[in-house]
């Protein structure tokens, strides 16, 4: 008999912590083309500090759930999604914002997402309306998912989340993977106040990424690579 998938979900977070328990990572490496270990070449350390936005359900495809489980780290994540907001809080420790990241917002701001599980995009984040339509078609494709649905989310800027999360201390790691809206996140943080050490940034745009990171960050590997986006690593100067 086939268990329900909420009942799946519960089984495989108890394996989880069990092996972790014991220093074990065999199933807390789940990000996608081994990219925390990659990342693990250039912060390999214990206790450092992220801010992970697409940060999904905090387990699925995470950049950062190895460096919180087994090495110690702390940080912030970013879910816009509730229901995987939701279950972010379950798998997580750190502190997780319900929002989408913009360049800039006000109080009470909002934004359209549409629905793709792990593709989820902003509207207008990709182009135009046909854009978004065939991205949230092949990633409801490859994910298996029913359905995709549109909703309005609070529209926050990384800056104004790090204040009210009350970071102070020096950022490690940025990890940024929300599908087409990486620029507007980045041009929504303060540079003079929080500069992390390396930024992870799923580039569909790379010289745009380029752009806004130049003379800041220089390039350290990249880290992945297919048709549609780079999985690029920088490196603070």
């Amino acid at each position: 008999m086939r268990l329900p998938p909420a009942l799946r979900r519960r089984l495989a977070r108890w394996r989880r912590t069990a092996c972790e328990a014991l220093g074990s990572a065999r199933y807390s490496r789940p990000s996608l083309h081994e990219i925390d270990r990659k990342l693990e070449r250039h912060l390999n350390f214990d206790g450092g500090f992220f801010v992970e936005a697409g940060a999904n359900d905090g387990y699925t495809v995470s950049n950062t759930y190895y460096f919180e489980k087994l090495r110690g780290w702390s940080g912030v994540l970013v879910e816009p999604v509730p229901a995987l907001a939701a279950e972010c809080r379950r798998n997580r420790r750190g502190r997780v914002f319900e929002a989408a990241l913009v360049a800039a917002a006000g109080p009470g701001d909002t934004v359209e997402l549409h629905f793709a599980g792990l593709m989820s995009t902003v509207a207008g984040a990709l182009g135009d309306e046909a854009v978004t339509a065939g991205h949230v078609a092949h990633g409801l494709a490859a994910q298996g998912l029913a359905g995709s649905y549109r909703l309005r989310v609070p529209a926050r800027t990384l800056t104004a989340m790090l204040d009210e999360a009350g970071v102070t201390r020096e950022i490690d790691l940025l990890s940024l993977d929300i599908e087409g809206g990486e620029p507007a996140a980045l041009r929504g943080l303060d540079f003079h106040r929080h500069a992390p050490r390396f930024i992870c940034v799923e580039a569909r745009a790379r010289a745009e990424i380029d752009a806004l990171l130049t003379g800041r960050y220089a390039v350290a590997e990249v880290l992945a690579e297919s048709a549609a986006y780079q999985d690029v690593l920088y490196q603070r100067r």
